[in-house]
C-alpha cells in the first residue's frame, strides 16, 4: 500500500476516533449530575380549627427516641420485613421530626390562646408530647402511607390531669420520598388537630 494512502487512512482513523470521543464527552457533559440532597418540611400550615379559646399553656419541645432525633426520612417495608427500618440517601427533613412537630403544634395552638415554652417562668398547664413513630410505611411496592404515633401528657400544678396516645395516618401520593414527605405532612396536621381538640376539652384553669 502506498505510504501516502496509508497516511491518509491513518489520519482518517484518528479523526474518527477523536470525533467519537468528542461525541461521548459531549454526551457525558449533558448527563444530569447525581441528584443533590432534597430537603422537606411540613409545608404551609392548614387553616386553624375554631375550637374556642383556652388559657395560657406551656407547650414543651416534642421529644423522640434517638432513631427519630435526626433529619432522616425513615421508611419501613411492611410487605417484606416489618421489623427493619431504613432511610432515603438523598432526601431529608429540614430538621428533626420532633422539632417540626413542635413548631406545628405551637403555631396551631397560638390561634386559641397564649402559648408558652418550658423556658417561660409563668405558671401554666404543661403539655408534653412524646413522639414514638414518624415514618413512611410501605404496604406494598407501590402503596405506602405516613404513620405517626405520639403520647401526650397534660399536667397542672405538678399533677397529671390527662394522658392519651394519638395515632395519625395519611396515604402517600407516590411510592418515594416525595410521597412519604407529603403523607407525613398530612398526618402531622391530623395529629395536631387531634391534640388541639383533646386539649380543648380538658379542664384547664388559668394560673392565679
Amino acid at each position: 500500500m502506498p505510504s501516502s494512502i496509508h497516511r491518509l487512512l491513518s489520519s482518517s482513523a484518528t479523526l474518527a476516533v477523536l470525533l467519537a470521543f468528542g461525541a461521548l464527552a459531549a454526551g457525558c457533559a449533558g448527563t444530569p449530575a447525581a441528584l443533590s440532597d432534597i430537603r422537606y418540611d411540613l409545608g404551609p400550615p392548614g387553616p386553624a380549627a375554631s375550637a374556642g379559646s383556652m388559657p395560657p399553656v406551656k407547650i414543651l419541645d416534642v421529644t423522640a427516641p434517638d432513631t427519630l432525633e435526626s433529619d432522616k426520612l425513615i421508611y419501613r417495608l411492611n410487605y417484606a420485613d416489618a421489623q427493619q427500618m431504613a432511610s432515603y440517601a438523598n432526601s431529608h427533613w429540614t430538621m428533626a421530626p420532633s422539632q417540626l412537630l413542635t413548631q406545628r403544634l405551637r403555631n396551631a395552638l397560638s390561634s386559641r390562646g397564649i402559648v408558652l415554652t418550658g423556658a417561660d417562668g409563668v405558671r401554666a398547664p404543661v403539655l408534653k408530647v412524646e413522639l414514638n413513630e414518624f415514618e413512611q410505611v410501605f404496604d406494598s411496592r407501590s402503596e405506602s402511607h405516613g404513620a405517626i404515633t405520639a403520647r401526650a401528657t397534660l399536667t397542672q400544678n405538678g399533677k397529671v390531669i390527662g394522658q392519651r396516645t394519638f395515632i395519625a395516618r395519611a396515604p402517600a401520593s407516590s411510592a418515594d420520598a416525595a410521597g412519604g414527605a407529603q403523607a407525613l405532612a398530612a398526618a402531622s396536621d391530623d395529629l395536631v388537630a387531634q391534640l388541639s381538640a383533646w386539649l380543648g376539652v380538658q379542664a384547664l384553669v388559668a394560673a392565679q
